[in-house]
């Protein structure tokens, strides 16, 4: 699903955020990104949604070139990717439901069918209840959730999420975790960064980057 070949990316001659990295994700795995603030975890991430080009090597995402991809072409890439990101960027003055439809509406869907994706996408991360709720009545948790709920609606292959639970508390880092292993059983490819110790050790597989360089692969 995830290829690195020998990816490198230099932001300035002073600024080297990923060296000669290599490596694979399969369809379905459930992946995780640990190291240090600076250590690359977010520029993998960027790549893989072509937020960001490789200065060097090439980054392959089901069966496309990031390095080669027209800019028209990734807006369509990106349908099969779901993004969760530290800022949330919800809209405060919609609705959670309105939220989570939004990616929806603007590729075109009707506002019937959107309704219903949406709605069935907050369920899935506990929070159909709160529909109606608009973003600052929720706690940072549950704004996390919305995000993910946003993220999965088209029904992505892929869910990439960079410190899903930062500043969360254990409760609510442990509910954000449980809906994305969710998805994850269900077939999706997820691509974790992370801090939390707690997450890790229980992970299934880590990669660790130190300084824009692959530590392990495990």
């Amino acid at each position: 699903m995830i290829e690195f070949r020998n990816v490198s990316k230099q932001y300035s001659p002073d600024a080297m955020a990923l060296r000669d990295i290599s490596l694979t994700v399969e369809k379905g795995e459930l992946v995780f990104l640990a190291g240090p603030s600076g250590a690359g975890k977010s520029t993998l991430l960027k790549m893989i949604a072509a937020i960001e080009r490789p200065s060097a090597g090439h980054v392959i995402v089901n069966g496309q070139d990031i390095a080669r991809i027209k800019p028209a072409a990734v807006p369509f890439l990106r349908r099969n990717l779901g993004l969760i990101f530290q800022q949330q960027r919800l809209l405060n003055d919609r609705t959670i439901l309105a939220n989570v439809m939004l990616p929806l509406l603007v590729t075109g869907a009707s506002h019937h069918h959107a309704e219903q994706r949406a709605r069935a996408a907050l369920d899935k991360v506990g929070l159909a209840d709160r529909a109606s709720a608009h973003p600052l009545a929720l706690s940072g948790g549950e704004q996390q959730r919305v995000s993910i709920a946003r993220a999965i609606v088209n029904r992505p292959q892929v869910i990439l999420a960079d410190e899903p639970t930062a500043n969360l508390d254990r409760a609510s880092a442990n509910k954000v975790l449980d809906a994305l292993k969710a998805f994850h059983s269900v077939g999706v490819t997820c691509v974790i960064s992370s801090h939390d110790e707690q997450m890790l050790d229980a992970a299934a597989r880590v990669i660790h980057l130190n300084q824009g360089r692959l530590e392990v692969a495990a």
